[in-house]
């Protein structure tokens, strides 16, 4: 397959895994990820020519870089023993003991592969860590190190990876060259990566004073960043282009502290892009796990001296050995922090296992066995190449599996579960900049504060209020539009909140107002008929939209879920409907007329006809969503205003309107932010997201003025 067309197709299967994973939700979207890149794979045949070069200059130096952006500067600094200790000790323990493990227990693999394939399979996904260990409640102490961890680990695993595998390629290993060339690569890598990146700052500070401070250049200056400083370190220097890119982005990340101040839409247009770049490509590495299985596995499979349910049982050994050396080392550490000071958690099997089991394997180890080459240094074929990919994959998956399936329960709970490939949801993500918050802000669920949805709800809510205020005769029109389109959101928000039993009798209520409303129309469209104040022709068309408003109501009552084919039947007639007035030559504008006048009249006998059925004895007004009551008014009202046929204003006129009731509206939402921050039921964290949502609509409102103003 021509590699755009490639391209093209494995960014539409990233997008796919998304949103199956949010219907899947106990799958990682990783393993949906894999499922579906095996599935091109057998279905198309779709095959990925990997070239070790680019794949790790396009995946691997990005994806570190990001990083390290984000990586935790006040852990780093209250834990950078432990942290730098468990991203290097572990991961040599890990190498060295866990490569003599696999060789003893896999005869089969040589002893240098043995320890390429346990050095690449030592680093963990940092973002799958993070989430996994936050849910399962682990003590600060061991959070901060497996998360820290997790972010420096990538470059040594590589790093030791790369020198295991130079070994069983050229066959030959001399320990004291191995330990000059260690220091050598990481040490130049080390000093390139911090003197590129601190080039890179000294010529964006002074572009920006020359006047250069162009997001969109600032942006794409960033992005190319590391991929500068991987092919500089790798190409120039012969050095370690993982540890350059990851000591350019921490580096980075401490230097850029004060663009959230002088530079606030470059942090947030960079942060934005990195996701999307970041997204892509980790959703891409899985794609090319899955379409690269049949490959490992065939071989494997019709290999004459490996049996296929017994290069399965490798992987479950493979896996088993990391997470025993995993789950002692964090057992000691704890153990050692208890001896040194008993105020500190006592050492527990169960928290270590906890430990070892949110070690994920993600994109770095499956981007880095890719690289693996095909032939060794005399020729011949690199040996059991085929298993290593199948143990490399397997691993890959059952430690997911794993974290997915056994992690809750031993914690006894749902948990999240991201990757770098995640489709984060706001609402509840852990967000990037979290581990800088103050200690007293780390834990946004406090019983006492509401949560983002129902502070959302809060500020919508007074953004209502404020425009309802602000309402008058002459901006009627402008004012319900408004109204209109925050109720939904406010009605989407109540919706997303709530548990099915809560969600059942709030939707019953609202379907029953709803029915009111329509039996209101069609009795005022037929006396309308009967005063022959309109013709049959526009009352039937409209009783026909009133029976079939009816029937989806009455399918998504008894039937919630996709729409039916009788729902799609119904929209195309509407639309062909609509096809036929706009074609009629004759009396199109007259029927036009007839049937606003009628919409007019029919929003207005609704609204009596809910009046009227809340004022019977029978009913109990208290027992209706008040919000349900006051969206469906909104909905009629809005109706009559856009069904009046004298409109006086321009179109200038009114979007000047909704111009200027929208920036009040937004005043009174961040007044509202302030109320809740200052009154203790929210957090900082989210605070800083409201704020961040109404700055991105005010942002928007801003410069679609400046596009009318162009026009």
């Amino acid at each position: 397959m021509p590699i755009i067309e490639l391209v093209i197709l494995l960014a539409c299967l990233v997008l796919l895994s998304n949103v199956l994973s949010h219907y899947l939700v106990a799958i990682p979207v990783s393993l949906i990820q894999v499922g579906l890149g095996l599935g091109v794979a057998l279905l198309l045949n779709v095959q990925v020519k990997l070239q070790t070069d680019w794949f790790m200059l396009v995946f691997i130096a990005p994806m570190l870089y990001n990083d390290g952006r984000q990586f935790p500067k006040q852990e780093l600094w209250e834990l950078r023993g432990a942290i730098f200790a468990n991203a290097i000790v572990l991961v040599f323990i890990t190498t060295i003991l866990g490569g003599f493990l696999v060789h003893i227990l896999i005869p089969s693999i040589p002893l240098a592969v043995s320890i390429a394939l346990a050095a690449i399979l030592s680093p963990t996904d940092p973002v799958a860590v993070q989430s996994i260990s936050e849910g399962v409640k682990l003590p600060k102490e061991i959070l901060h190190l497996v998360s820290g961890e997790s972010l420096i680990n990538d470059a040594s695993g590589l790093i030791g990876f790369k020198y295991a595998l130079a070994a069983a390629v050229t066959g030959s290993f001399v320990l004291g060259k191995a330990v000059g060339d260690f220091f050598y690569i990481s040490l130049v890598g080390l000093a390139v990566g911090l003197a590129l990146i601190t080039v890179i700052q000294l010529i964006r500070d002074i572009l920006r004073r020359e006047g250069i401070n162009d997001t969109v250049f600032n942006v794409v200056l960033q992005i190319m960043t590391p991929f500068a400083i991987y092919f500089i370190a790798e190409e120039w220097f012969h050095a370690s282009g993982v540890v350059a890119v990851v000591a350019a982005g921490v580096l980075a990340h401490v230097q850029n502290s004060h663009e959230a101040e002088d530079a606030p839409e470059l942090r947030l247009v960079t942060e934005k892009v990195w996701n999307v770049i970041v997204y892509l490509l980790n959703g891409i590495v899985f794609l090319i796990l899955g379409i690269e299985l049949p490959v490992a596995t065939q071989a494997t499979i019709q290999g004459s001296h490996t049996n296929t349910f017994h290069a399965i049982f490798d992987v479950l050994i493979v896996w088993g050995i990391l997470l025993l050396i995993r789950v002692a080392w964090t057992y000691v550490y704890m153990l050692f922090n208890w001896l040194r000071n008993h105020d500190k958690s006592k050492p527990s099997l169960r928290i270590a296992t906890l430990s070892g089991l949110s070690g994920v394997r993600g994109a770095i180890t499956m981007a880095g066995v890719f690289t693996i080459p095909t032939v060794i240094a005399n020729g011949d074929a690199f040996p059991e190449r085929a298993l290593v990919l199948f143990i490399a994959a397997g691993v890959i998956i059952v430690s997911l599996v794993a974290a997915a399936g056994i992690l809750p329960l031993m914690a006894a709970k749902s948990l999240p579960f991201m990757t770098r490939g995640s489709s984060l949801d706001d609402d509840d993500a852990v967000m990037a900049a979290g581990p800088d918050l103050p200690e007293d802000e780390e834990d946004g669920d406090q019983p006492e504060q509401i949560t983002y949805k129902q502070a959302r709800i809060y500020v919508l809510q007074l953004a209502v209020r404020n425009i309802e205020e602000h309402r008058r005769p002459e901006n009627q029109r402008a004012a319900y539009d408004l109204i209109l389109d925050q109720q939904f959101q406010i009605r989407r928000l109540e919706v997303a909140s709530q548990t099915a039993d809560e969600l059942a009798p709030m939707l019953t209520d609202e379907a029953q107002l709803r029915l009111v409303a329509l039996a209101g129309e069609r009795q005022a469209v037929k006396e309308m008929v009967a005063n022959k104040e309109t013709s049959k022709l526009a009352a039937q068309a409209y009783l026909r939209r009133v029976d079939h408003r009816e029937q989806r109501l009455a399918q998504a009552t008894h039937k919630p879920g996709l729409p039916t084919l009788r729902s799609l039947r119904i929209l195309i007639s509407r639309g062909m409907q609509g096809l036929r007035l706009w074609l009629a030559p004759a009396d199109s504008d007259k029927l036009r007329a007839e049937q606003l006048e009628i919409q007019r009249v029919a929003s207005k006998a609704a609204i009596k006809a809910l009046s009227q059925y809340l004022k019977r004895a029978n009913v109990d007004e208290q027992q209706f969503d008040r919000q349900a009551l006051y969206h469906l008014i909104v909905h009629y009202r809005n109706r009559i205003e856009n069904a009046k046929t004298n409109h006086s204003l321009s179109r200038a006129d009114y979007e000047r309107q909704i111009h200027t009731l929208r920036i009040k509206s937004l005043g009174a939402e961040r007044a509202g932010v302030q109320h809740l921050l200052e009154s203790g039921q929210i957090s900082l964290r989210t605070a800083a997201k409201l704020r961040q949502f109404i700055n991105y609509s005010e942002n928007l409102l801003m410069l679609n003025d400046v596009e009318a103003d162009d026009d």
